[in-house]
């Protein structure tokens, strides 16, 4: 049986990061900003061998409830409408 997911469920959205990345500082003001509502977390790749390995130099990332939705440049509409998706119920 598939997971169906409630109204009442926050999606979630985790911004993969780096330290000194100033793209990743503009992403995750913008998933602040865009994804209201959400449970939201940042990850740094750099605590993770195998998030280093998965992203390398590929961040920021931005996921949505398992799936990637955006990558280096994110853009607001990106965020928003993914989120909005993830709120609909399957």
């Amino acid at each position: 049986m598939p997971f169906r997911r409630s109204r009442r469920t926050r999606p979630e959205v985790v911004v993969y990061t780096r330290a000194g990345c100033g793209l990743c500082r503009r992403a995750e003001h913008l998933v602040a900003r865009e994804a209201r509502g959400a449970v939201i977390r940042a990850v740094d790749v750099d605590t993770d061998e195998d998030l280093v390995r998965r992203y390398g130099v590929r961040v920021p990332v931005v996921v949505v409830d398992g799936t990637e939705v955006a990558e280096l440049e994110v853009a607001p509409g990106t965020v928003r409408r993914a989120v909005r998706d993830a709120r609909r119920p399957n």
